[in-house]
């Protein structure tokens, strides 16, 4: 479902959970798919992340270079 994974390692995350202010060493993954695979890609994420409401957020590009735009869509399925 993704051409690349960015890991950005070690982030501390700060975040209201269940009414108190709550912390975790977290890890960053940016994902480069299509917006078609989006649904698949949230539930495949759910399915295997600890936690019960994981971050999936999507982010549009309005731009880039379109070879690089290109090979995301070839390279995903």
């Amino acid at each position: 479902m993704a051409a690349c994974v960015n890991i950005v390692p070690k982030m501390q995350s700060k975040f209201w959970w269940k009414g108190k202010i709550d912390s975790a060493n977290e890890s960053l993954l940016i994902v480069k798919t299509r917006a078609d695979l989006l649904d698949k890609l949230i539930a495949s994420v759910k399915s295997k992340h600890s936690y019960c409401v994981p971050e999936v957020i999507a982010v549009p590009i309005i731009g880039g270079n379109k070879d690089y735009l290109d090979w995301i869509d070839e390279t995903t399925c």
